[in-house]
């Protein structure tokens, strides 16, 4: 039997877009079940992870020392992969070695400087790589635009949706609940979310409440809270903090619209979930997003609040006239996202290189 060894210590933090990424691989995975297959998961959350796969998986205890060279993993397991690109843990030994590229937002963000080491320990696990996988066509595109990518087999692996699975939230009271209509919108508050933008818009769609979820202690925040103060919008916009799976389902079955004015993502989680409740969902028609909305969402064409509101009421109107057409097209495009389909992609990398 072969092992394959999952660097998945970002599971650690399950409410951002890699913890959901990697648990929600983990639990295609383990759907998927390859008689073939074992797997050892690097990880600080053996309790939590046991108590949902059992003995399925083997388990490694995560230990920040291993990021130094001399400390590494020794073991030589048949494939190691390195679930996302900013990982610091890598294996002691030239092993075959799969590496998941998200986004390179980082060249962005903190340097175009290729010599800079964010960057330097990015191509380190590009020169390392047997095969690249990314979430999205733009992933792919921006990794070679940045980056020379070596001379190996790439595949581009959609995520699959998290919200999937329905839960019973017909007794669920969230910890606020608006009274009249409502968006809707989750995210860890960086700056390239754009959610100030929304709150810039609230003033012209006045009928309307937003509610804004998400780790809300970064700086970006204190912007957010910044221009809800300065347009005196303390009783239209709320922001809810980190939510349980509960309430952002509730939110997502019951908000007027979703909306998601994001300038970088790789892939985006967050419209899918939408779209499988099909409420409708606005987006920045940038990077990522239209490859994952389709033709089932909404774009912004720019980002002025007055057009962004226009924009929300004429998509609105457009839903009204035909409701039962677009709720289709969204659940469609929805169900183009899978974690089973997803996993058994992965499956098939690993494999090509045993």
């Amino acid at each position: 039997m072969k092992e394959i060894f999952l660097e998945t210590h970002n599971i650690k933090n399950p409410y951002t877009g890699f913890g959901q990424f990697n648990f929600y691989l983990l639990k295609g995975l383990y759907n998927c079940d390859d008689p073939d297959i074992k797997f050892t998961v690097h990880t600080q959350k053996k309790d939590f992870l046991k108590k949902e796969f059992g003995k399925f998986f083997k388990y490694k205890f995560y230990m920040g020392m291993r990021r130094y060279p001399a400390l590494r993993i020794r073991k030589r397991y048949d494939v190691w992969h390195s679930v996302n690109q900013n990982t610091k843990v890598e294996p002691h030994r030239d092993i075959p070695y799969v590496l998941t590229i998200h986004d390179v937002n980082f060249i962005e963000e903190i340097s175009n400087d290729l010599t800079h080491p964010r960057n330097l320990r990015f191509i380190e696990k590009l020169e390392r790589a047997h095969a690249i996988t990314y979430i999205s066509e733009y992933a792919k595109t921006s990794t070679h635009e940045h980056f020379k990518v070596p001379n190996v087999p790439e595949y581009v692996i959609y995520n699959g949706n998290p919200s999937e699975a329905a839960l019973d939230v017909s007794r669920f009271s969230p910890a606020h609940k608006p009274n009249g209509k409502y968006l809707f919108t989750i995210g860890d508050f960086w700056e390239r979310k754009n959610f100030h933008l929304l709150v810039e818009m609230m003033p012209f769609l006045a009928d309307f409440e937003l509610i804004i979820a998400g780790n809300n202690d970064r700086s970006y925040a204190e912007k957010v809270r910044e221009t809800i103060a300065k347009l005196d919008l303390e009783k239209s916009v709320t922001l809810a903090g980190r939510i349980s799976d509960e309430e952002k389902q509730y939110h997502l079955a019951n908000a007027t619209a979703f909306v998601f004015p994001s300038l970088r993502e790789g892939f985006g989680l967050p419209p899918i979930e939408a779209m499988r409740f099909g409420i409708p969902v606005f987006l920045a028609n940038a990077t990522s997003l239209p490859e994952i909305g389709g033709d089932a969402a909404f774009y912004w064409k720019n980002f002025n609040p007055k057009d962004m509101a226009a924009e929300v009421i004429s998509g609105l109107q457009q839903v009204a006239e035909n409701k039962e057409a677009h709720t289709k097209k969204l659940l469609q495009q929805a169900a183009k996202f899978n974690w089973n389909t997803a996993a058994e992609q992965y499956l098939e990398v690993y494999k090509s290189l045993l």
